[in-house]
């Protein structure tokens, strides 16, 4: 099953890689306004930016098959409305944007999800060869789908391309009706609910150390090698002069660039670290896009794209893994999610600037600030570590011990308030019970706290308060489950601190 998917979305890319050459293109002979040329790949990562988290949390809580099969559904409608208005002539550049939006609107709801379903379709052991190939499929594709539309352009003329994006999710919604995802263990807590589920995910990524350093690293190297991706159209039609097969060249190059790659890249992750190959991929980007800003033979452009390719799926696939390896199982869906909102918020805050930077200066100087920007980024955000969750272990500890009733407790019921109260062995011990339980405090949110304090008793030295707010008393229930072994090893040196056992108290609004 995982090998009729993978060949049948390599075809899809294929198909979408086409479009999205031919929709950059197509725009260039629209219009020549640099700012509307770089609103296509506005339009295209905007969806990404927006609804990440709101696809994450529907991952998280609906069917993951049906919600691919009519997002592919969806996308496959629209692909085709689409290149019905480009055959008949109705296209306008504002018609294009919108199109290019809302069929990134059906990508963006179906991504989290396609990455979420990869453990359902192989064993465990075989889960990073998965991870690879389907890196490998993905960069092929963009390899071979813009080159595909650039030689298809002149012969058949500029629809072509979008009506082959249009039958080309046809495989990928046939592979997924008739594939039947493996029946897993049941919760005994019921779903989350939607709006929970967002929530719960962006207190998440607010309180974790290592996913926001992440954050951090991906805004600097993203908001800055937009700039080849909005004005590449341009680079190809002004300045190497060329049509849309060198169009489509260069953004095969591209994906050429990245694939090669890909096989050294675990040789470089050795050698440099992660932090190392972030900052040579950020290195290789600015390289790029200063050939870029020179260029005026084709050999040149194509060697920037090579060169951009590689640096592409370095910093990618690194940031990814970072991201991977600060998140527990419980809320990758939406981790990641929120990870490819800052990624794709980044693409499409940074190719309006360039774009409309362009537009005030020129093509060539855009460029080059672009790459000056990208270099003095490396330093300014050198402290910010990455993969730094590598060394945590996010396993369910299930240390935490049920919580004491005396009479019946409905899921709804709430708020909660939990109180824990600590008595110090040793007075020196003060500052250092401070700061454990200062990293307590973003467990607890991280985990469903809506609110935390810790307060000091007047009136007895060494005498804490620990308090905590959660929404229901389901919500709680879920704290139990989501403390980790890496939370256990930090509570565990809290209690290495106190005279005897915390005392802990649950308390739950009364109903009227």
């Amino acid at each position: 099953m995982f090998a009729m998917l993978w060949v049948a979305t390599i075809v899809s890319n294929i198909g979408s890689w086409m479009y999205s050459a031919a929709a950059g293109w197509l725009m260039t002979s629209l219009t020549k306004d640099a700012f509307l040329v770089s609103l296509v790949q506005v339009a295209n990562s905007a969806p990404l930016f927006l609804l990440a988290m709101v696809a994450g949390a529907l991952t998280d809580i609906v069917d993951k098959r049906r919600l691919l099969i009519w997002g592919e559904s969806a996308t496959a409608v629209l692909s085709g409305i689409f290149a019905a208005y480009v055959c008949f002539n109705w296209v306008t550049p504002i018609s294009l944007l919108w199109f290019m939006f809302l069929v990134s609107v059906c990508g963006a709801l179906t991504s989290p999800a396609w990455q979420a379903v990869v453990p359902s379709l192989v064993p465990k052991e075989e889960l990073p060869g998965a991870i690879s190939a389907n890196s490998v499929g993905f960069n092929l594709s963009r390899a071979v789908g813009p080159a595909l539309a650039g030689a298809i352009i002149a012969p058949l003329g500029i629809a072509a391309p979008f009506v082959i994006n249009a039958v080309s999710n046809f495989g990928v919604i046939g592979v997924l009706v008739g594939w039947r995802e493996p029946k897993v263990t049941a919760d005994a807590l019921p779903a989350e609910r939607f709006g929970s589920a967002v929530g719960v995910g962006l207190r998440y990524a607010i309180n974790s150390t290592a996913l926001r350093k992440t954050f951090v690293r991906t805004i600097a190297f993203f908001l800055f090698a937009s700039a080849y991706w909005a004005l590449l159209p341009l680079v190809a039609r002004l300045r190497v002069s060329g049509g849309p097969a060198m169009y489509g060249f260069l953004l095969g190059a591209i994906g050429l660039g990245a694939v090669g790659a890909a096989f050294v890249m675990p040789h470089w992750k050795r050698r440099f670290g992660a932090d190392g190959l972030v900052a040579a991929a950020s290195i290789g980007t600015a390289i790029a896009l200063v050939l870029f800003a020179i260029a005026r033979e084709p050999i040149v452009a194509v060697s920037a794209s090579v060169v951009a390719g590689a640096a592409w799926i370095s910093g990618v696939a690194t940031l990814n893994v970072s991201a991977q390896l600060a998140l527990p199982d419980w809320v990758r869906g939406r981790g990641l999610a929120m990870y490819m909102t800052v990624m794709f918020g980044s693409l499409t805050l940074g190719s309006a600037v360039w774009g409309q930077v362009a537009t005030l200066t020129s093509l060539q100087a855009t460029l080059f600030i672009a790459a000056a920007a990208m270099l003095v980024a490396i330093p300014l955000t050198w402290r910010w570590k990455l993969q730094t969750g590598e060394r945590l272990d996010l396993t369910p500890s299930t240390q935490w011990p049920a919580p004491v009733v005396t009479h019946a407790v409905e899921g709804a019921d709430g708020p909660v308030l939990v109180t824990i109260e600590y008595r110090l062995a040793r007075a020196h011990d003060r500052q250092s019970f401070l700061r454990a339980l200062d990293e307590l405090q973003h467990e607890r949110l991280r985990d469903g706290a809506s609110s935390w304090g810790i307060f000091e008793d007047t009136s007895q030295s060494g005498t804490f308060l620990e308090t905590f707010l959660v929404a229901s008393w389901t919500e709680h229930l879920r704290q139990h489950q989501r403390v980790t072994n890496a939370d256990y090893v930090l509570q565990a040196h809290v209690m290495q601190l106190l005279q005897g056992d915390p005392q802990i108290s649950h308390f739950i609004a009364p109903k009227a």
